[in-house]
């Protein structure tokens, strides 16, 4: 079948796993024999057994997917938040297939490869906006780093034998200030990651709503918050204490010094998911967490 240029779907995969390097094989051989183009990072390229119609480009920002009606990603958790970076600043949807452990992020699963494909090809999915978080570091009056997340925005001790002295701010106004290993601001989308590591809600993904969750606070009053969408959270570092690191999902870092502020708020651009399914976030808590759930009888009918 002619590769069908006005349809090309971008791959992005985990290639230093072998389970990652076969799906994308079926997946790249199932677009392409439905006429569809396939493109793909040719540092990727390189540990895959591609056929040679498969377009590789050398850019790796997100120009390299500009044009492209979809973004597929092979992976866990760590590889779907790399092709949220992509998606965010390309506007392409990304469809997360799992090959991790719990993939909240991804909407199929390793045996679901020919459903994935059929449904790309069939045009058999819907696109849902997931909120993002804008990140502003300020030290000393002046802005010293933006950043963005999905999932979170973490306020972290640099050095493990002390810990760090912070100030909680909403909306202008302080609620607390203790010592911590952190403080996780987070979005829905992210209540099933870091902030629930740290004791946070699980937040159903269509509230529109940011979370503040201390990490091994020493306070009486150490509570995750849940505020308005529109609210601006900050966590000012002590001047005394010694100096913080922020991670923003996990994967892009700066250095925070004593008496550094970090203010989070709702992202203006978010990231834009492909679902192929409407399996409810209900069902898919029970089933990424394996919840006991027998002897539910449901409403009376």
């Amino acid at each position: 079948m002619t590769t069908n240029a006005a349809r090309t779907v971008f791959l992005l995969a985990h290639t230093g796993r072998p389970a990652a390097i076969r799906s994308a094989e079926l997946v790249v051989q199932g677009l392409l024999r439905s006429g569809l183009g396939v493109r793909v990072l040719a540092t990727e390229a390189a540990d895959l057994p591609l056929p040679p119609s498969v377009e590789t480009v050398t850019d790796t920002t997100p120009k390299a997917v500009d044009g492209c009606e979809l973004l597929i990603v092979l992976g866990g958790d760590g590889t779907l938040l790399r092709g949220a970076e992509f998606s965010r600043a390309s506007g392409v949807p990304m469809l997360g297939v799992n090959l991790g452990r719990v993939g909240f992020l991804a909407e199929a699963e390793r045996d679901d490869l020919d459903k994935v494909v059929d449904r790309v090809v069939t045009r058999a999915y819907q696109v849902e906006e997931r909120m993002t978080l804008d990140v502003v570091v300020h030290s000393n009056g002046d802005i010293v780093h933006t950043d963005w997340a999905l999932n979170e925005a973490a306020v972290q001790k640099m050095s493990p034998e002390r810990m760090l002295e912070v100030v909680l701010e909403i909306d202008g106004r302080p609620v607390t200030g203790f010592g911590c290993d952190g403080i996780v601001c987070a979005t829905p989308t992210g209540s099933t990651a870091y902030a629930f590591s740290a004791g946070g809600p699980v937040v159903w993904p269509e509230v529109e709503a940011l979370l503040m969750v201390p990490i091994s606070a020493h306070a009486l009053f150490a509570k995750p918050l849940v505020t308005s969408p529109t609210s601006v959270l900050a966590v000012e570092v002590q001047q005394h204490t010694p100096h913080g690191v922020l991670w923003c999902d996990g994967r892009r870092t700066v250095e925070l010094p004593a008496g550094a502020r970090v203010e989070v708020r709702r992202g203006a651009v978010p990231v834009r998911l492909a679902r192929l399914h409407h399996a409810s976030f209900t069902d898919r808590l029970v089933a990424k967490f394996a919840l006991p759930v027998s002897g539910w009888r449901g409403a009376p009918h």
